[in-house]
């Protein structure tokens, strides 16, 4: 972390941050070979039948194509998520459109699915059984697809299409980047369309929900009814959210898109918490928003969260940031003094209800 931070990071902010991160998607994806694997203490837990060696992964975002994730494999991650893949290809929304704050290290953008579609990412997990690690695929509908019947068929056609290369699937209906995606939260939206997925998905392959962190507490009430009415077998909490706090420098947060990184922290914390109660933890959370250290994530642990997931702390401390937080979390579950970490999952969740 400290070469990346006083040689590599410079070099890659000098460059526009979709450049930055075009070049480090083509390094992990081409020069894997070069990267020491990580050493990493092993913190395992299962879920769904599958062995995470530790509970740290990727987020959804940083490999939109699976062209990266035999590099990626070799961080010290527990586990990976690629996409979001939609059915069709689509160039995205026009660019610039991700931006940094290096003040507070947070990042907003504004991408739509930018991607080469469902059957070039087929193609990129050539190989996907060598990879020691569970992978999982973040899918989402194009941009042109409205009518709420196709856009159940877009969600459709990648399961099917990519049926036999996942260990869990999550439905993207949270982005603030596709228009009228969120709407699919709406209870209504989200029992019809997760009641569909849940019928015709691999009964082996667990579908997970991923939620925006904007909801108020009606509506977060409103999907922990859905998903336990569906039996979708868990959630990712959460996406990037609108909001925009003050410590965010005023020509940075006028920039339209999802911010992400330490400033969202807080908020999807609570929200791991609130939905960890109201489902009495019984489905299984992906915490996602603000993790950068070994803390972060045993927080979203004792919130509620079963596996964490980074992505913009990779930006701002560099590739091996996922290794560097196992090494913290296992030193203060260690402290904790128990055989069985996963003991302490959701044991403060009631202590963000008061």
């Amino acid at each position: 972390m400290d070469i990346y931070r006083r040689v590599i990071s410079p070099l890659l902010f000098a460059l526009p941050p979709e450049t930055a991160h075009r070049a480090a998607v083509f390094a992990l994806a081409h020069l894997p070979f070069l990267l020491p694997r990580a050493d990493v203490p092993e913190l395992p837990v299962t879920l769904w039948g599958r062995r995470f060696a530790n509970p740290v992964g990727l987020a959804a975002g940083f490999d939109k194509d699976a062209e990266a994730w035999r590099g990626l494999s070799r961080l010290g991650f527990g586990f990976l998520e690629l996409g979001t893949v939609t059915p069709q290809p689509q160039p995205g929304n026009p660019k610039p459109r991700i931006f940094r704050d290096a003040a507070t290290e947070s990042i907003i953008n504004r991408m739509g699915f930018p991607g080469k579609g469902a059957a070039h990412f087929k193609k990129a997990l050539h190989g996907r059984d060598i990879c020691p690690l569970p992978l999982g695929i973040n899918i989402g509908k194009n941009k042109a697809t409205e009518d709420f019947d196709a856009i159940v068929e877009d969600y459709k056609s990648c399961l099917q299409l990519l049926d036999g290369l996942a260990d869990y699937f999550v439905v993207n209906v949270s982005s603030p980047n596709t228009p009228g995606l969120r709407a699919l939260q709406s209870r209504e939206a989200l029992t019809g369309l997760l009641s569909e997925l849940m019928q015709v998905k691999n009964a082996q392959i667990p579908l997970l929900v991923k939620i925006a962190p904007d909801l108020p507490e009606r509506e977060l009430e409103e999907i922990a009814a859905v998903v336990t009415e569906t039996g979708c077998e868990g959630i990712v909490i959460s996406n990037t959210t609108l909001a925009r706090p003050d410590a965010l420098q005023q020509g940075f947060a006028a920039e339209q898109g999802g911010l992400s990184g330490s400033l969202l922290r807080d908020r999807s914390t609570q929200m791991i918490a609130g939905f960890y109660t109201l489902t009495d933890g019984k489905v299984p959370i992906i915490g996602a928003g603000g993790v950068s250290s070994g803390a972060d994530a045993y927080q979203k642990i004792r919130a509620g969260a079963s596996l964490v997931q980074i992505y913009t702390a990779m930006i701002f401390k560099g590739p091996y940031v996922a290794a560097h937080i196992v090494r913290e979390l296992a030193q203060m579950i260690a402290a904790e003094g128990i055989s069985d970490w996963t003991q302490i999952i959701g044991i403060d969740s009631a202590r963000y209800m008061r």
